[in-house]
């Protein structure tokens, strides 16, 4: 009751109102309690080493001594480091070839398979499987058949008249070879990504176009392409990410090698790190990726947006 003619009253709390808050608490504990070993995981295992490596990329770690702080050392030593901007440059040739390759390769395979024919789910399924075999097996596989004394490759060659081929052990031929397997495995993810873009191109505008006199390539040109632009910029961006630190493969098939002709940025981070024990020196290398791939991001975010902006 509220004070009328000096007469001070006192509220009342709805029971009812308690009720409820208490019920809101003791839900709020209950949803803490079941998301609370998540949480701590996900701080555990990636908050905390990032900030931590974030740290070592200031100092002068080898994981065994006394840390010493050393500033922008680390990032100022990678830019006169011949052996990062190799790996720099090898890295930025293999997502050169392997990126454009998979999504073109992607869409063209995708339109051809966007049609109902007989045994069509297999056709799909077939394409799709390499991306679901992991790089190790790939790398495994491949280091067989391309084994340069008793692979399967080498004889079929020996077979057609063709000279023997050094493969993984050419320098020259090394980092071509892990963009063709690269291509043979991740080229199933564009089709499967883009079959289902193609889903949802308008029908009407593809037989208005045609109505109009557009063909095959005129509809694709002006109806498709545009219509798939969004799906493009998603695979421009997912295939760069997983180019740029590409490693397992790199692992089991060269290690960097020949002469160093397969080193790209995420072997030399893990080279420097639990090769050579210069744990500074390698996160500094770590964050300059970190920081490149989220440059790009941001561009092709910002591209993305104004092409649907048009």
């Amino acid at each position: 009751m509220a004070s009328h003619g000096g007469v001070v009253g006192t509220f009342t709390v709805d029971p009812r109102s308690r009720a409820a808050k208490r019920r809101v608490r003791g839900e709020s504990a209950t949803g803490w309690a079941f998301v609370s070993p998540s949480v701590v995981i996900i701080l555990g295992l990636s908050v905390v080493p990032v900030l931590w490596s974030l740290l070592f990329s200031f100092q002068v770690n080898d994981l065994v001594s006394p840390s010493q702080w050393v500033g922008l050392a680390n990032y100022k030593a990678l830019l006169k480091d011949p052996t990062f901007g190799s790996a720099v440059s090898h890295t930025l040739v293999y997502t050169a070839l392997y990126v454009p390759l998979s999504v073109v390769a992607g869409l063209a395979i995708a339109i051809a398979l966007d049609r109902t024919i007989a045994l069509i789910g297999l056709y799909r399924t077939l394409v799709f499987v390499p991306f679901v075999v992991s790089a190790a097996a790939q790398g495994v596989l491949f280091s067989f058949v391309l084994d340069p004394e008793f692979g399967v490759a080498n004889s079929l060659l020996h077979k057609v008249g063709l000279p023997a081929q050094g493969f993984f052990s050419d320098p020259g031929q090394a980092l071509y070879l892990l963009v063709a397997i690269s291509l043979w495995s991740g080229t199933g993810f564009c089709v499967i990504v883009y079959l289902a873009g193609l889903q949802g191109v308008s029908s009407e505008l593809v037989e208005a176009a045609r109505i109009d006199g557009a063909g095959r390539w005129g509809v694709l040109r002006h109806v498709t392409l545009p219509a798939l632009t969004p799906v493009t910029v998603f695979l421009l961006l997912f295939q760069t990410i997983n180019a740029l630190q590409v490693f397992d493969l790199v692992f089991v098939t060269t290690k960097g090698g020949p002469l160093g002709s397969t080193t790209v940025i995420v072997y030399f981070i893990w080279e420097k790190a639990f090769k050579t024990f210069t744990a500074g020196y390698s996160a500094a290398a770590a964050y300059t990726l970190a920081i490149a791939l989220l440059v790009i991001g941001v561009a092709l975010q910002v591209y993305r947006r104004r092409v649907a902006a048009r």
